[in-house]
């Protein structure tokens, strides 16, 4: 590592410079940055934190008085935390649909589970293509992707069809080639260290659910 240019390395007046060049080409940045349009968001990776990130993208979207519609793929029959935690906003500002019915291995009925992300899937494509709600999250439906549950250019086609302002997150490991390629926002979580792997935690109250 070069010193030389560290921090803890300048003068305070290289520092101020250093920090007044930062700041010039953030600004230059900023201002050419002017365009807005909705986005197709992807948080995939095999690291915890996907469904969390979204779901803080809700969080400010309800504090611009946004609409927000939430449908869960996957992880429905857990009635999580966060369903309570929202509650004041719903119905009149958040929709939140819990259609899946806990993890494959749970079910083990695969027609079943492909019934259920079809259904979930055409009750997400309603509010993908109502212009009331701002931001759309389709929670874990990368994986029912991946299981092949539903059809990657279905999903594509069904998402390039929202309002032009409109926000749709899709969250999930194993986001397809062909999601990644179409979206205009892709975050990958990396697992680096996981208390059930290393070291046989179970699942706790607040921070997985």
């Amino acid at each position: 590592m070069d010193r030389s240019s560290s921090p803890g390395s300048l003068t305070s007046e290289q520092y101020r410079q250093k920090m007044q060049r930062r700041k010039e080409v953030q600004e230059q940045r900023l201002a050419q940055a002017s365009q807005e349009k909705g986005l197709i968001v992807v948080n995939t990776g095999n690291g915890k934190g996907k469904t969390t990130a979204a779901l803080g993208m809700v969080l400010r979207s309800l504090g611009h008085g946004y609409r927000v519609a939430i449908v869960q793929f996957i992880k429905g029959a857990w009635e999580p935390a966060e369903k309570q935690a929202f509650s004041p906003w719903v119905p009149h500002q958040l929709e939140f649909r819990a259609m899946g019915e806990g993890f494959t291995w749970e079910t083990q009925d695969r027609d079943r589970d492909i019934e259920k992300a079809t259904q979930a899937w055409e009750t997400a494509l309603e509010y993908i293509l109502n212009p009331e709600f701002k931001l759309v999250l389709l929670d874990e439906i990368n994986v029912a992707l991946k299981l092949g549950y539903l059809d990657v250019d279905t999903v594509l086609a069904g998402v390039k069809r929202k309002p032009a302002q409109t926000h749709a997150i899709l969250t999930g490991r194993g986001a397809p080639p062909q999601l990644i390629e179409q979206a205009d926002l892709v975050t990958e979580m990396t697992l680096i260290k996981h208390p059930f792997r290393e070291q046989g935690i179970k699942a706790q109250p607040g921070i997985e659910f």
